[in-house]
């Protein structure tokens, strides 16, 4: 329980905290929170974009002190979508977490379409299919506090409960495309066991309910930029007051792309993020082949 003297301040997962009583775990024992450490990191979402509605204000708090965001995404079944990763490197760039991108199915089809989309970024990546070695993706695991986050469906808790076998989270069937039944409903801490030998700490991983849209209200215009490392250069060169929607006709982005600085991909998806925050339309999570 959380002692009164801590008034509304929330207590999240990955929180450090002090606590009083009898910590023993036994039946009936009973402790209290009294010491909220200082976070490291704050990573956030937004049911929305757009900070005018009542959804965009409302601010949750996925985890803290995390040291990565894992953005799980299936390569088919349902496909990749590339906004919804988008949306995520945007939130790990702005909360000082690094990103990896975990890409399930692989049995399915091909990463060439996703990694070609991020080329330019260097994004560290691991692959994952059913019955294949995890060894690469507990190597990048070690020693870390790391967040899962994905749509329903990708194979996110089967993956955890392939990293933690007594994990026992709950798998749910892909329903239609895109979509996935929501088999996790609240953030759940797990150590990870050790492997073999090996006395280097394993870490932890953070397994978070499957979410349909990742809203970055709580990010601002400029910080919004920084998702996009690939287009920042071309910035340099604009205008101070641009703000680099499709409406700018001398924003410096559209040539910097003609010039083969960029893929146009990402650069429309930067602009359709712009426009959601800007509440003029919903365009969150469309699959790569749309992008």
């Amino acid at each position: 329980m959380r002692a009164r003297e801590l008034g509304r301040k929330s207590v999240v997962v990955g929180d450090r905290v002090a606590l009083v009583g009898d910590v023993s775990g036994a039946p009936g024992a009973l402790a209290r929170i009294v010491r909220i450490s200082d976070r490291t990191s704050v990573l956030r979402r937004t049911a929305d974009d757009d900070d005018t509605t009542p959804e965009g204000r409302l601010e949750r708090v996925v985890v803290a002190n995390a040291d990565q965001l894992v953005i799980v995404s299936a390569l088919s079944d349902p496909p990749p979508r590339t906004g919804f990763i988008d949306r995520c490197l945007v939130a790990a760039y702005d909360a000082d977490v690094e990103p990896l991108l975990c890409l399930t199915k692989a049995d399915l089809a091909g990463p060439e379409g996703v990694l070609g989309y991020y080329a330019e970024l260097d994004l560290p990546h691991v692959q994952v299919r059913p019955g294949s070695d995890l060894a690469e993706l507990r190597t990048r695991l070690a020693g870390r506090i790391s967040v899962l986050v994905g749509h329903s469906g990708v194979g996110k808790s089967t993956l955890v409960n392939r990293l933690v076998p007594d994990a026992l989270r709950a798998v749910g069937a892909v329903s239609a495309i895109g979509k996935g039944r929501h088999t996790s409903t609240s953030a759940v801490a797990l150590r990870l066991p050790a492997v073999g030998r090996s006395r280097r700490d394993p870490g932890w991983i953070v397994d978070t309910p499957g979410i349909r849209s990742f809203g970055l209200a709580h990010v601002s215009a400029e910080s919004l930029l920084h998702g996009f490392p690939d287009l920042v250069e071309g910035t340099l060169e604009d205008q101070p007051n641009c703000g680099h929607t499709a409406a700018d006709v001398d924003c410096r982005l559209d040539a910097w792309v003609a010039e083969g600085k960029a893929d146009e991909r990402r650069l429309a998806s930067y602009r359709r993020l712009l426009a959601s925050r800007a509440g003029e339309g919903d365009v969150r999570d469309q699959p790569a082949e749309e992008i």
